[in-house]
């Protein structure tokens, strides 16, 4: 995501620093006219002080995956607990905070209620950033993000694996957003987020996990896979994809696009798995 939030910037004219923990990633940013700065938000000793003066702050590194704190936001948040901030910080989170809402339609005023351990620690993520931004007088955007699929980002590698799926009738709704699409709100919210704001960030046309799996089989003309009941599911799929399973909800996105601005190019899957083809 970053790669594509830097494209839309350089076009405006920006300047791109990025933090990196390898030198191969320093090199391929700098084949892309980005520089890098060395870090590790895994420990303040290897963080170094970013320059953030008059900056907009795009901060996309996931938490760390046990726990239920987000220790990488709270390493970069007291790093850098002193002047100069950012003129803005734009955080990618996830809908998962808003836990299971049984197929509810949902907006940004449903409270946070977590069931899977990972959206704890990226609830841990925004309350810590919200903090600190409250403190040093930085706005805070937190873009709640589902499913993010596009070029490169389908589940092929499952699908040609022939790994069952629930049965769509048990299946819940879910929620996906365009790799691009996103990239044009992240930029978008920088620009025209309200301080201390949060956004849906979606396609708004949420369907069944199952559906999903199904047309992007048939786009790339992979056989669908073998279809099953929840009781089977229990037993034969792993904990992580049980545990999205265990959450249904539908995402209203009006905030994103009447406040935002952004109107998604790609506004169900219809539209916007074809675009994903060359990627795989």
């Amino acid at each position: 995501m970053g790669k594509r939030v830097a494209k839309l910037e350089q076009a405006r004219g920006s300047k791109i620093t990025a933090l990196v923990r390898s030198k191969s990633s320093a090199k391929e940013l700098e084949r892309l006219g980005i520089e890098s700065i060395a870090g590790d938000l895994d420990g303040q000793n290897a963080l170094p002080c970013l320059p953030l003066e008059n900056t907009i702050l795009y901060y996309f590194a996931p938490p760390p995956p046990l726990g239920l704190e987000d220790i990488r936001m709270k390493a970069f948040t007291e790093k850098h607990s002193k002047p100069p901030f950012p003129k803005v910080a734009v955080l990618i989170s996830t809908t998962g905070v808003y836990g299971n809402c049984n197929g509810e339609w949902i907006t940004e005023e449903r409270p946070p209620a977590p069931q899977a351990a990972r959206a704890t620690r990226r609830l841990s993520a925004e309350k810590t950033l919200k903090s600190w931004g409250e403190k040093t007088g930085t706005p805070v955007i937190v873009l709640r993000v589902p499913g993010i699929y596009g070029p490169g980002k389908l589940p092929v590698k499952r699908l040609k694996e022939g790994l069952p799926l629930l049965r769509e009738a048990e299946s819940p709704f879910s929620n996906r957003i365009h790799a691009d699409d996103l990239a044009d709100a992240c930029f978008a919210a920088a620009r025209n987020g309200r301080r201390a704001s949060l956004y849906n960030i979606c396609d708004g046309h949420p369907t069944t996990m199952t559906d999903y799996f199904y047309k992007v089989a048939d786009l790339l003309k992979i056989k669908r896979p073998p279809a099953i009941s929840l009781e089977e599911a229990k037993k034969e799929l792993s904990k992580g994809m049980l545990s999205y399973l265990a959450e249904s909800k539908r995402l209203n996105n009006r905030l994103m696009r009447e406040e935002l601005g952004v109107t998604p190019k790609y506004p169900d899957l219809d539209s916007g798995l074809p675009s994903c083809i060359n990627g795989q």
